[in-house]
């Protein structure tokens, strides 16, 4: 539940049920994960890695290999749970080998089924390879989600219906801050006070949607969106990296978003005694 939440774009509506949530699951006994499947236990490892818990990808991961260190190729029948291990694999750091092995592991044995036509998970698979969701744009992947989901037959109806609406909510509110800036754009004249502007306000948005896609971050989009046309076309490289940071202070400070306590692990890292 957690996942589809995450995915389909809506879990700031749930951030201390999900909280509680993933505390609990950090606190859960080691013997209950050793019972659970591929799909559960690296499904588990990526929520709360994402979140910033402590987690050992060597101890959790281990029960799927042989003898011989490799992973068993009796995984390669568990799409499903192939395609868990994959994600989940992105979230490495230096030097975890088993989740370079793991990630290397997923990809030979989803690629032939990506070539299936038949297959309800090929179109899923094909998308995962190209665009993990640690790579993917949260609103571009939301979208593509719900259809993934819908098509689930476990899906959670209500669920589902809240992510559609909360989408269709936020395009408007996308709209309405495209044409604040369309408007702030046109008013500057930019041809003549700024000729050395790309004038591409609209991919800039789409960059900002990145880190800040919730509908109360709107502060926080346009300014970046105003900033970003133009700040790396005369700035030097000191300039530059001054800039970067304080954008990069800014959005841990007023915007943290889930992945963030991932991307800067060392700074927002949870701490907590079961």
């Amino acid at each position: 539940m957690i996942d589809a939440v995450q995915r389909l774009g809506i879990a700031y509506h749930f951030e201390q049920e999900i909280e509680a949530a993933l505390l609990q699951i950090s606190c859960t006994d080691d013997d209950e994960d050793d019972n659970a499947d591929l799909y559960t236990v690296s499904l588990r490892f990526r929520l709360l890695r994402q979140q910033g818990y402590p987690i050992n990808p060597t101890r959790v991961l281990e029960k799927f290999k042989d003898e011989k260190g490799n992973f068993k190729d009796d995984l390669a029948g568990d799409v499903k749970g192939l395609l868990s291990l994959y994600e989940a694999a992105y979230y490495r750091v230096n030097g975890e080998q088993v989740l370079d092995e793991a990630l290397e592991f997923a990809k030979t044995r989803l690629g032939p089924i990506a070539q299936l036509e038949d297959s309800p998970w090929a179109d899923r698979v094909r998308h995962s390879l190209k665009w993990p969701i640690l790579k993917g744009l949260p609103i571009r992947e939301s979208r593509l989600f719900m259809s993934f989901y819908q098509q689930d037959d476990t899906h959670n109806e209500a669920i589902l219906k809240l992510g559609k609406l909360d989408f269709n909510l936020g395009q408007k509110l996308h709209q309405h801050e495209l044409k604040l800036l369309t408007k702030w754009w046109m008013d500057l004249d930019t041809s003549n006070t700024l000729p050395f502007a790309r004038d591409r306000m609209i991919e800039c948005y789409l960059w900002a949607l990145g880190p800040l896609v919730e509908p109360d971050h709107t502060t926080g989009r346009i300014f970046l969106a105003k900033i970003n046309d133009i700040f790396d076309v005369h700035g030097t490289l000191d300039e530059l990296e001054s800039i970067v940071n304080v954008i990069e202070r800014l959005i841990i400070r007023y915007y943290i978003h889930p992945l963030l306590s991932f991307v800067f692990p060392y700074n927002i890292v949870i701490t907590s005694y079961c």
